[in-house]
């Protein structure tokens, strides 16, 4: 990264054609009274920084009745027959974009990237200018807000607004490739053969003549013709299959009239089956797979929700691998598309959550599963949801399924989590019907930690303040059990930036302490569970966040609290036991 163009890499890695044009660095800003256009640009923000964070420059919260304003003015030559398209990564939470003083598109929800055509309105000559108009209206709205809140506090982070994600343009041919659906069905460990369909989506819609070449570095596998709008399945024979342990891509090239594309795909599946004893357990490639993971909020210290570089995303999964860790869980928040990347070629199986929104809902709705377990909440009452607003209710599906064509090419992507804790919760049983059909091929978990409305692949629960005592009926109804949050260990280490509130599930007051009762927790509630059917932990969390000390890392990412040897013993004895509890019974004779 430079300071001149911050994230500067090719920001879509699974759809890639060659020339484009960042656009991060130093724009214009200027706040203004909402829909009062601003009479000068008095500040500087640097893009994709969002005002709220020290790296912006700005230092500065928007407010629900304010407006945001970027101006950036640039140089660009169109090539005849082409068009030029203009991307942006995400713009919380809902803006409008002009272009040399047209409107050209406006876009609501702060989590999902956009494009527009701009090839019309670029006037004669080189010189163009795009000014973007933003409102954020925060947890005072429907619209999905994650963990934003415009008084952070406990488990809420600073609200932040506008460009958080990479703004880049590049030129296509008339008629190019605007998507790709890549699925690998039915794979199992062993198998000769595997398919992998490959359809191919024009921006005309048309039924256009293509071609699909997979290949295993310069090794061609297949190499076929195909027509767009329709899917063509290409054989791989003794197919060298995705795992967190070997997470081998086979490169893909597309050629759509004079548009060539590149790509990549992961040949395996995801699944839940019964164990050779009849427990419901989760598999990868047909085999039983531990998911050992870590929730990870991505959030930085002094960028929030925006990675300081591209390597930071990378440190991240590395020291989580490095520890033992097969799975993240990506909470309440959609990262940029190279996140994902470095999942899929590093090695990282990701459990993706879906942003909630909604109003605020009864605070006995939230306490009475934890109360009491037992209790169960029909998520059809949507006014205790706070979901009685239907039109939050619609954009919230939209933007669920726009994440899933986001992400369903992404072979470390194996499970969806459409509700948390239930914020914003509503119909979660008829919402895994609509991820099934918008993607048959991986795990849901419908309900995480409580409000379980006994749908999707997993029975989920959150373990703070309970111990885990899995019961002999789970499993009965073919859902998987899994421990999707539990831990939330804090510890402040000297050297590190702390506020002044401390927010965690147990306090420690040194590495050592920490370590100890990581350690006594999992060989008390978390090794044991494994034999009664445990599938899956996630440990809170990867890193500190602003109050919240409970990381395993601190928010810089400097330090390790608890002592490494000790992690990676414990996750090697999780998989040792998962394998032990999974094997075939051995029959005598």
């Amino acid at each position: 990264m430079t300071e001149a163009v911050p994230l500067s890499e090719y920001p879509r890695p699974q759809l890639r054609r060659d020339g484009h044009t960042v656009l991060n660095g130093w724009w214009d800003c200027a706040f203004t009274p909402a829909g009062v256009a601003p009479d000068e640009w008095d500040q500087r923000i640097l893009v994709p920084f969002s005002p709220e964070t020290v790296r912006s420059g700005v230092g500065r919260q928007l407010q629900p009745h304010e407006a945001l304003w970027y101006r950036r003015r640039f140089t660009h030559t169109a090539h005849d027959g082409h068009r030029t398209i203009l991307h942006f990564g995400a713009v919380d939470q809902s803006c409008r974009v002009l272009v040399d003083g047209v409107e050209v598109a406006a876009h609501v929800g702060g989590y999902l990237p956009f494009a527009i055509d701009v090839t019309q309105v670029l006037r004669e000559g080189t010189a163009h200018e795009i000014v973007v108009e933003v409102r954020d209206l925060s947890e005072t709205s429907h619209h999905a807000t994650g963990k934003q809140r415009l008084r952070r506090g406990g488990i809420w982070y600073t609200a932040q607004s506008g460009i958080w994600q990479t703004v880049w343009m590049e030129q296509v041919p008339q008629v190019h490739v605007v998507g790709l659906r890549l699925r690998t069905p039915d794979v199992r460990t062993g198998m000769s053969t595997a398919i992998v369909e490959v359809s191919v989506e024009s921006s005309d819609g048309s039924a256009a003549p293509s071609s699909v070449t997979v290949r295993a570095g310069s090794r061609i596998i297949a190499a076929v013709d195909a027509t767009s709008g329709s899917t063509v399945r290409i054989p791989i024979d003794q197919p060298r299959l995705w795992t967190p342990e070997d997470p081998f891509l086979y490169d893909i090239d597309v050629v759509l009239g004079s548009d060539r594309v590149a790509s990549y795909v992961g040949v395996r599946s995801v699944d839940v089956a019964p164990d050779p004893k009849g427990m419901p357990r989760l598999r990868l490639n047909g085999d039983p797979y531990p998911h050992i993971g870590v929730l990870d909020q991505g959030y930085w210290e002094d960028s929030l929700y925006t990675a300081p570089d591209d390597d930071a995303l990378v440190r991240d999964i590395v020291s989580m691998k490095e520890l033992g860790f097969t799975m993240l869980r990506k909470h309440i928040k959609v990262e940029s598309l190279r996140w994902y990347h470095h999942c899929d070629r590093l090695g990282m199986l990701v459990w993706q959550d879906a942003v909630n929104g909604g109003a605020a809902y009864r605070p006995w709705v939230i306490t009475t599963p934890v109360v009491s377990p037992r209790i169960r909440l029909t998520d059809r009452w949507h006014r205790i949801f706070g979901r009685a607003d239907g039109a939050g209710r619609r954009q919230f599906l939209h933007e669920l399924d726009e994440m899933v064509a986001l992400l369903r090419n992404s072979p470390s992507v194996v499970t969806w989590v459409p509700f948390n804790e239930g914020w914003g919760q509503f119909d979660a049983a008829r919402v895994v019907e609509r991820l099934r059909r918008g993607d048959p091929d991986r795990v849901i978990d419908h309900a995480s930690g409580w409000h379980d409305q006994r749908a999707g692949d997993l029975r989920s629960l959150h373990v703070y303040f309970q111990p885990i005592r899995p019961a002999r009926w789970w499993g009965r109804d073919g859902r998987a059990l899994v421990v999707s949050e539990f831990g939330g260990y804090s510890l402040r280490l000297p050297g590190h930036r702390y506020p002044q509130r401390e927010f965690g599930y147990r306090r420690t007051r040194s590495r050592e302490e920490f370590t100890r009762a990581y350690e006594e927790l999992h060989r008390r509630e978390v090794l044991p569970a494994i034999e009664q059917g445990l599938s899956a932990t996630v440990y809170t969390q990867l890193a500190d966040v602003e109050d919240e000390s409970n990381g395993l890392l601190t928010a810089d990412r400097t330090a390790l609290k608890p002592d490494g040897d000790t992690v990676r013993a414990l996750n090697a004895e999780f998989r040792a036991t998962f394998a032990a509890a999974t094997r075939e019974p051995v029959r005598r004779s």
